[in-house]
Formats: C-alpha cells, structure tokens, sequence
C-alpha cells in the first residue's frame, strides 16, 4: 500500500511468508483453549472470537521461519505466548476496570471480576501444562522470566505514577519489562523451536527487545498525537491516568521550572479534559515528541542490526517490515 507517495507496510504484508503456519497456529490455538466445564468453554470461546492482530503469535513464527523450519514445537511456543498474552490482558482489564477490549465486552464485564481473575488464572495454567506435556522446559523458563518482569514493570510504574518521579531510566526500565519482554520471549521460543544454537537465541532475543522496546515509545508518542479517530483511544489517556511517558519526560527536563512545575500539578490532579490541549502543547514546544521518535528510531536501527547476519529469505524480510511497520504505524 502507497500513501502521499510513500509505501506503506501493513501487518498483511509481514504475514505472507508464514500465511499457511498461522491457519495452523489458528487451529491449535483454539483447540488448546478448550475445556470440559461448560463455563470455562463458553468464556475461552469468547475470547478466541476476539481475533486482535495476533502479533506475538506472528513473531514466534517468523522466528523461527528465518532460523530454520517451522514445526510443531514451533505452534506450541506461539500457542503459549498467545495463552500467557491473553490471561495478562484478561487480569489488566480487571485492574483497570475496562468495559470493552479490542471492540468486545471484557470478560468482567460481562461476567463481573471472580469469573475473570480464575479465567485468567486458568489460561497460565493452561499455557503451563501445555509446555510440561510437551517437555518444553525451556519454553517455560522464557515465559517465566517474562511473567516476572511484566509484573515488576507493571508494579514499579504504579509505584512511580503515585510519585510521579519518573525520570527516563526508570521509564525505559518499565517498558522494557512490561512491553519488550514479552516480544523478546516471542522471538527467543521461534528460535529455540528450530535451532539450538545459542548464539542465534541471543541475536533473536536481542532483535525481540529492541523492536518491542520501539513499539512502546511509538505507542506512548501517539497519545500526544491527537488522532483519536485512528489510534481508536482519546488524546491525552495517559496523562489523564497519571502516566509520565518519554515524550513527557524530556519536555519536562527541557522546560522551564514554572512550566514543568504547572504541567506536573495537572498531572497530579488527574488532567482534566480541558486541561490536555496545553499539556500537549508544552510537550510539542519542549522537542518531546522528536525526542521520543529519535528513542524510537535507535532502538529500530538496533534491532535490524540484530537481522543482519541472518541469511536471506522471505521471513527475514518480514521481520525487517515489522520493525518499519512499528515506526509508521498509527493505530
């Protein structure tokens, strides 16, 4: 796809080499949510209708394409993250009181917060067991240490939103643990289902951090972009939820000391609607959002340093996409 004369990549195009693995993928994911107790089932179900882009899943298998051959050992390593992806999201919307989650009713709200707490208990346990049958141990020892460093990420951000004392080492330190820890894992268990040499598993598992790393700064960039009808959530919700974010961060280091002390009491009191348009504005006129697009950028340059001596082929190509396509996205 071309816009204003520039080619656009699309998730589409990233997908091409592995279009038959992820119909397969798709059949083993939904046969894997499965359960004999009718409650469970009907929610698993629920959960399976909602599609999403499948990104996890779709890393795992481009992995492992570029480093060999996709196998069985490979869907069960999507199925898992895909598993583990969607209990977390499951228990996020139960901390975050969410109603709705990619366009569908959350499980609590549909089935109140018990119900979805045990579903996303029962969806680590489930993603668990499907490694241990399999003897996929070291499946689990990634997927662990992604567990772990999502819930301290997700912790030590709470606890900095409180004092909103984040400076860009602790912010880096969150979304490294809650966001690009889990595309690492992705990227590690596609190398690992095909390969076991251990330094391709370093290079894969570097690539999935710093691309995941890059997704999080552009993601937190588009909060200041005022596009609520592409990126689908209103301007300024991390703000309103007290969240210092990069382009922030540096807009506040760079400003003058009564502007940052103005914005950060707005911050403190929780940014009223009518309070954002100046919070942007001081973000855009203290070089926040270039700041933030060039953090972006050198952790995109890093990660395709990482593809660079892996051979050629259609799935390598592929994951170089997906690293444009994490800088030009929009939604």
């Amino acid at each position: 796809m071309t816009v204003a004369g520039k080619r656009v990549v699309t998730l589409d195009h990233i997908r091409e080499p592995i279009r038959d693995e992820l119909r397969e993928f798709e059949r083993y994911f939904r046969e894997a949510m499965r359960s004999n107790v009718g409650l469970v089932d009907l929610v698993a179900r629920y959960l399976v209708r909602q599609k999403g882009k499948k990104v996890r899943p779709l890393l795992v298998l481009l992995s492992a394409k570029a480093c060999g051959e996709i196998t069985a050992r490979t869907l069960r390593g999507a199925t898992l993250v895909e598993i583990l992806h969607t209990a977390t999201l499951v228990h996020d919307d139960v901390v975050d009181d969410a109603d709705t989650r990619r366009g569908f009713a959350s499980i609590n709200a549909v089935w109140k917060n018990k119900i979805a707490v045990l579903m996303g208990d029962y969806l680590l346990a489930r993603g668990l067991l499907l490694s241990l049958e399999h003897a996929d141990y070291d499946f689990l020892h990634a997927t662990s240490r992604a567990v772990k460093r999502m819930s301290e990420g997700e912790l030590l951000q709470i606890q900095k939103s409180r004092q909103l004392d984040i400076d860009e080492e602790t912010y880096l330190k969150i979304i490294g643990d809650k966001t690009a820890s889990l595309l690492s894992t992705c990227t590690d268990i596609g190398c690992a289902s095909v390969s076991e040499d251990q330094e391709l598993r370093t290079l894969m598992r570097a690539f999935g951090e710093q691309v995941g790393m890059a997704f999080q700064i552009r993601d937190d960039i588009l909060d200041y972009l005022g596009r609520k009808s592409i990126i689908g959530k209103p301007t300024g919700i991390d703000l309103k939820e007290r969240k210092l974010t990069l382009p922030l961060i540096h807009a506040l280091r760079e400003a003058d000391r009564r502007d940052s002390r103005k914005a950060l009491g707005i911050i403190r009191s929780g940014a009223r609607t009518k309070e954002i348009p100046w919070i942007l504005e001081f973000v855009r006129n203290n070089g926040g959002i270039e700041y933030a697009l060039g953090k972006a950028g050198h952790y995109a340059d890093s990660a395709r340093q990482n593809l660079a001596s892996l051979p050629d082929s259609p799935a390598r190509d592929a994951l170089l996409q997906f690293v444009d396509y994490v800088m030009d996205r929009e939604a």
